[in-house]
């Protein structure tokens, strides 16, 4: 079922025996004042009325089907029917879309809950669980939202896929559409990509194309060329992106025994991540799945922050706009973006919830990451900005040192190589632009670089003894 090879609907109901079939579903923007609505057929990812954000609108399954859900979603687990085992399509009662017709799937989901007790320590808390999005087939959590996006266009007779990125959502795009049998074209700012992340999408068979400037330039260039619909957008202005990435929220909460944390924490670039999260959340406790909403908090490097200096910035004035910061920088390179496009659905989910929006510096960004390698676990830049924010947090009294705490890491370790041997080896530095004069050198509190040793058992033996207090350093 992972080869797109037969039409089906849209809104197709599943068969029987796979349990009920998704929600009635539309289109709805955003925006006050506008509403309109719109057929889930439509290939729009804006309002037509307006140039809002659209959100698909899900109308309530009976009360009796959704008392079964959890129990429907947890005999999936034991199937091998290609829909029950991608952990995105297997909660299809939750998704606008129908599992009966053909998939584009690489088994996407089923991502692990881990403990991370040294994470947890370095924070000053009793526990922290990171939810890993590395483990998707392409080592980030796009791959949640790209199965729905990419299986939604080739339902609708798309050939050609397009977005802009700063390299996950070009190394997701690239590896569905070259499983859909489609084009995908892809629009990444030169060199501020990571050549794993730029490798994978060559691999793939995409047409990469590098543009001067950065990913908003790359973002605003891409939307203008998708304005007249030869182009089918798969960014997360598309709601289903959002759709397919609000399962990471049910997976977590089906992991979790259906206690819902005390905090969800998670980095924010282009914002689209805390919106289908909330979303996930919003749904879950509207159709009686879960009794309350957990908080959320979203972490910007300090270089990149447009949305957390929204959220000061309304604390004076709530009518406040986000302002845009021209020139993004951080050494995070998945969130160095300066105008998220997802900012009102953000904005709308920390209301909801009571959340919050902080920065973090280059440091405690690099300092986190390494901790959580020595958890055994590991991850890209960005994503350990979970972890720096969570340790602010908690020094400021805004988590206590009880309260259950789920970290969203939404990259693998191997998404940034280059970063990790050099803060390894003492060559890691602040990201150009940053502040005047000499790069500022980032200090490896947790530096592990390698050593050379002469090739002789006494020699690799002394190196041992010496060595041996640093062993378990944390």
């Amino acid at each position: 079922m992972t080869e797109v090879s037969r039409s089906a609907s849209v809104s197709a109901p599943v068969s029987a025996g796979k349990g009920a079939g998704p929600a009635a579903a539309k289109l709805r923007c955003i925006e006050e004042g506008c509403g309109a609505t719109y057929s889930i057929e439509e290939a729009l990812v804006v309002c037509a009325r307006c140039g809002g954000l659209l959100e698909v609108e899900l109308h309530a399954l009976p009360g009796p089907v959704r008392r079964l859900l959890p129990s429907v979603w947890a005999e999936r687990r034991a199937s091998l029917d290609p829909a029950d085992t991608s952990g995105v399509w297997r909660y299809r009662e939750l998704l606008p879309i129908s599992a009966d017709g053909p998939l584009v799937t690489l088994r996407e989901g089923n991502t692990p809950l881990y403990e991370a007790p040294r994470a947890a320590r370095y924070c000053g808390l009793d526990q922290i669980w990171l939810k890993h999005q590395g483990a998707n087939p392409t080592g980030s959590f796009k791959d949640t939202g790209m199965t729905l996006a990419v299986t939604h266009a080739v339902r609708l007779g798309a050939r050609t896929l397009a977005c802009a990125s700063t390299g996950n959502t070009a190394a997701s795009l690239a590896a569905y559409a070259a499983r859909a049998g489609v084009r995908a074209v892809i629009l990444v700012p030169h060199g501020q990509v990571s050549s794993a992340k730029l490798a994978q999408s060559l691999d793939y068979g995409a047409s990469v194309l590098e543009l001067e400037g950065n990913f908003d330039t790359a973002m605003r260039v891409v939307r203008e060329l998708a304005e007249d619909g030869s182009l089918y957008l798969v960014n997360s202005v598309n709601p289903m992106r959002v759709e397919g990435q609000k399962t990471v929220a049910i997976e977590m909460m089906e992991q979790c025994g259906w206690r819902v944390p005390d905090y969800v924490v998670v980095p924010g670039g282009n914002l689209g991540n805390i919106s289908a999260l909330g979303k996930g959340f919003v749904e879950m406790l509207r159709w009686g799945l879960i009794d309350r909403l957990p908080q959320f908090a979203v972490i910007q490097a300090e270089g990149a922050a447009p949305f957390a200096h929204l959220l000061a910035a309304q604390q004076r004035n709530a009518n406040a706009e986000i302002e845009p910061v021209a020139d993004p920088r951080t050494l995070a390179t998945a969130i160095r973006i300066g105008a998220p496009v997802s900012w009102k659905r953000g904005l709308r989910v920390l209301a909801e919830t009571g959340g919050t929006s902080i920065t973090v510096s280059e440091q405690e960004i690099a300092d986190a990451k390494a901790i959580l390698g020595r958890d055994g676990i590991g991850c890209e830049p960005a994503s350990a900005t979970t972890v720096a924010g969570i340790r602010r947090l908690a020094a400021d009294g805004r988590i206590r040192k009880g309260e259950t705490v789920v970290a969203v890491l939404t990259g693998h370790l191997l998404k940034d190589v280059e970063y990790t041997v050099k803060y390894h080896s003492g060559r890691l530095t602040e990201p150009e632009g940053a502040a005047a004069g000499e790069p500022k050198s980032i200090l490896g509190a947790f530096a592990n670089p390698p050593a050379r040793v002469p090739a002789t058992r006494a020699g690799i033996l002394g190196y041992l003894r010496r060595d041996a207090p640093n062993s378990s350093a944390e």
